[in-house]
């Protein structure tokens, strides 16, 4: 299930696709703070019991206030993600052993307006950082408080365009996967490739990453056809596709790989057209973005032993195991950034008043490592993160080229 919902990465909203939220959370006040954790309750993301040297504060007599905006009122999706996002915020809190932060949650309510006022008063309370809001007009919003205040932001949307100095986005983009994937591929002699992309601005990203992956591994995108969102509009690009490959391959080495993007819904939709129009054989290697990975990918025998990039899952399956201990149901697999947002505050926390949070630490060369693994927040707004090639199986997926290894007194663990 890892990161379905990020199928639509430039998309300004993500409400749609995150329907693993099933339980209905109780009501929360939009001023709340988190309570103080009990000393000694942080632990090691692997369970081990021990607690992390890094995350014990050199002063916990010291408070440091960190603002949080999120759609809690939002309709549907929105504020049921935004809920469990709060709790995975403040089950970070908690697992780090730091009663010191204190979280100042505040409702953001979905819209612009929203935003800007709640980070004016979060700011105005003393927050040294914000972490949110989710979608990307609010993030702008907050963003022309934050900015004049010297306050960072490290927001969830999805949408690079709203990062920037200031603002950091902690979500998944599809560049680095597309990236990640295809040098795995070319390493092992996939270089001649076919693809598949939806029509829609994450398919014009998707389009664009590819090509530039290709060239600097030495593989080569030989076709690419653009589907639309409606099924019975799909067959045609399948059907297009289908003809360039067999032209391809009358007059060359045959095809190695076919890249398909899109999710869940898109890929059940256009699996059975590809198995009529006889695209997919043995030799055949399929490719993906993390989006390939949810529940019942490997039922599909189009896509069982396809290859995506995406963290190292062990992180995630261990946070879930924790929430859903503390709360009863499973956390959508975004409350994983809501969880390392409040490690990266948490981490950085030791430092001094008004030196905390300053470009220089928050862009730290060293990085962070949290629940979805390695990554080092850059200046351009954006996660460089460390990410694993995984394989689709008949049950989950398995990894099988780890992240890049990152040497031990180099990162900074967040728990």
């Amino acid at each position: 299930m890892i990161r379905s919902l990020f199928r639509a990465a430039c998309a300004a909203t993500c409400v749609a696709v995150l329907a693993a939220c099933a339980a209905s959370p109780p009501t929360l006040s939009t001023g709340a703070t988190t309570a103080a954790a009990p000393a000694g309750a942080a632990r090691q993301a692997t369970g081990s019991g021990t607690a992390s040297p890094l995350t014990t504060p050199a002063r916990k007599s010291e408070t440091v206030k960190v603002g949080l905006l999120l759609p809690l009122s939002g309709g549907g999706q929105a504020g049921l993600v935004a809920e469990t996002m709060r709790k995975a915020a403040e089950l970070a809190v908690t697992d780090l052993n730091a009663p010191h932060v204190t979280l100042l949650v505040r409702d953001d309510k979905a819209t612009p307006e929203g935003a800007e006022a709640a980070a004016r008063e979060v700011t105005t309370a003393g927050a040294e950082i914000i972490l949110g809001p989710l979608f990307a007009r609010s993030v702008q919003a907050a963003a022309s408080v934050a900015r004049p205040a010297n306050v960072p932001l490290v927001a969830f949307s999805n949408d690079r365009q709203v990062a920037g100095p200031g603002v950091s986005l902690l979500s998944f983009l599809a560049e680095p996967e597309v990236g990640r994937v295809i040098s795995y591929a070319a390493a092992q002699g996939k270089k001649r490739l076919v693809a598949l992309v939806p029509d829609d601005a994450y398919g014009k990203i998707v389009e664009i990453a590819l090509r530039q992956a290709a060239a600097r591994d030495g593989a080569r995108l030989l076709a690419i056809e653009i589907y639309p969102s409606q099924a019975n509009g799909m067959l045609d690009a399948v059907t297009k596709l289908r003809d360039a490959m067999r032209g391809i391959e009358e007059h060359g080495d045959p095809i190695d790989a076919l890249f398909i993007a899109g999710g869940e819904e898109a890929l059940a939709a256009l699996s059975p057209q590809l198995k009529q129009s006889g695209i997919v054989t043995p030799r055949l290697k399929v490719l993906g973005t993390g989006a390939l990975d949810y529940a019942n990918a490997g039922r599909d025998p189009i896509l069982l032993g396809a290859w995506f990039a995406a963290p190292d899952p062990k992180g995630w399956k261990d946070f879930a195991d924790r929430y859903a201990r503390a709360h009863g149901h499973a956390p959508p697999r975004i409350a994983s950034l809501a969880y390392d947002a409040v490690g990266v505050a948490v981490a950085l926390s030791q430092g001094p008043d008004g030196a905390r949070y300053i470009p220089s630490q928050m862009l730290r060369q060293s990085g962070f490592t949290g629940v979805d693994g390695h990554f080092r927040l850059t200046s351009d707004g954006l996660a460089d993160r460390a990410l694993a090639v995984l394989e689709v199986q008949a049950f989950g997926a398995r990894v099988i080229d780890l992240p890049p290894a990152q040497s031990a007194e180099k990162v900074a663990r967040l728990h």
